[in-house]
């Protein structure tokens, strides 16, 4: 695993994470914002910038505030998501699981265990997940990952891929096959013997969210740390992956808002006429260079507004009981928000990503400005489900009636 040498935040970021500024997170954010072109340029993984998050405690930001959380909404986090991602997109991505995990496990504990892993998040702790093998594609087979008895514990070999902000938690939730051919998941630590995490991501964009392989070598798990999957415990719901995918989606519109940032200042910079037969005498009083900024501040705005419907919907989802005969129904709601807003938010950003560049010429260009960074990041969030197919189902539920799939990661 490669670890880069810790950076150092500034005594208002140490304050603010110190638990001082519990109310801001802006101020934390703009902190992370600061140093994000540069990591990004040069690949430093964001080790410090998680560490001050855990120590303010956000992965426990949708806990009730009884268990050491703010009780928010799940609107309410999206709109943080969104703040964090314009800061640093990566940062973001790589909470996505924790959160979906906290969804799934720690806000509604069913068991002593489940309660230990509430009390970890409310004290800082960081989740991430090894879920998808390589191998699947390959075989079709779902799972070659084995948990297998040992005495009185069970012992856990296999190989994942798209460990997704596993590099950076304390925590690991790993999907397995146990002995009696059940999918089962196993939740944990990190620096368990055996576990290994390897920094091999290797795609244009999200370069640091650690997404890549998680080892595991007999790797030592207590039976109270085995989930089997039933009823109660979050993989039962229908419409299971609709947060993680409208979280990616805030974590677009926070790139998105970037963009919006990164064009405003690039006109204030440059002081001097770009072309002869500009507009004006100053990039920043070009009629042509407003309208392109005011375009992009309109399309953040109508990014914002569908993921905040979508969140709604999915605040409504959740406070359906399982066993709730709506829930059905209000679970298919949010799925379909979320699948619009996705192909709302992905078109906007992406769009936005090149336009960006009609801004600056061929000067915003240069790998200083780093400004290809925001339509990489994009490209690589976008492509974690694909547009088309999410069209095809919208197509069909308007035309036909036909409801969305309810299947893994659509």
């Amino acid at each position: 695993m490669t670890i880069d040498p810790p950076q150092t935040l500034t005594p208002a970021a140490q304050s603010a994470a110190s638990g001082t500024a519990r109310t801001d997170w802006q101020a934390l954010f703009d902190e992370i914002a600061a140093g994000s072109a540069e990591r990004e340029e040069k690949r430093i993984l964001p080790f410090a910038q998680i560490q001050a998050l855990k120590d303010r405690r956000f992965g426990a930001y949708r806990l009730p505030v009884a268990d050491g959380g703010t009780g928010a909404s799940m609107a309410g986090l999206m709109e943080q998501v969104i703040a964090l991602g314009a800061a640093d997109s990566n940062v973001a991505h790589i909470l996505r699981n924790h959160f979906v995990f906290v969804e799934r496990f720690a806000r509604n504990p069913v068991s002593a265990q489940a309660h230990f892993w509430r009390d970890q998040v409310a004290q800082g702790a960081i989740f991430g997940l090894a879920n998808t093998e390589l191998a699947q594609a390959r075989s079709g087979e779902k799972t070659f990952t084995r948990l297998v008895p040992d005495g009185a514990h069970f012992r856990m070999t296999g190989a994942k891929f798209y460990s997704t902000g596993s590099l950076y938690a304390d925590f690991v939730i790993v999907r397995a096959r146990d002995a009696q051919e059940r999918d089962v998941t196993a939740i944990i630590p990190t620096r368990r013997e055996g576990v290994n995490l390897v920094d091999d991501w290797d795609a244009m964009g999200q370069r640091m969210t650690g997404s890549g392989t998680t080892l595991f070598d007999s790797v030592r798990v207590e039976p109270e740390e085995i989930i089997v999957d039933s009823a109660g415990t979050g993989y039962s719901r229908p419409y299971k992956s609709t947060l993680p995918q409208l979280f990616l989606t805030a974590v677009n519109t926070g790139i998105l808002r970037a963009i919006v940032r990164d064009a405003s200042a690039m006109l204030h910079k440059r002081s001097r006429k770009g072309f002869f037969f500009a507009a004006a005498d100053t990039p920043a009083e070009d009629p042509l260079l407003l309208k392109i900024v005011g375009d992009l501040s309109a399309q953040l705005f109508a990014a914002e507004a569908v993921v905040a419907a979508a969140s709604h919907a999915q605040d409504a989802s959740l406070a359906t009981a399982e066993g709730d005969p709506a829930l059905k129904d209000t679970a298919h709601h949010a799925a379909v928000l979320a699948a619009k807003a996705k192909l709302i938010v992905d078109g906007l950003v992406l769009q936005a990503g090149t336009a960006v560049f009609d801004l600056g010429g061929a000067s915003s260009t240069l790998r200083t400005q780093n400004l290809d960074r925001h339509w990489r990041n994009a490209r690589t969030v976008a492509s974690h489900n694909p547009a088309l197919y999410k069209a095809l189902a919208l197509g069909k539920l308007a035309v036909h009636g036909e409801p969305l799939p309810d299947k893994d990661f659509f």
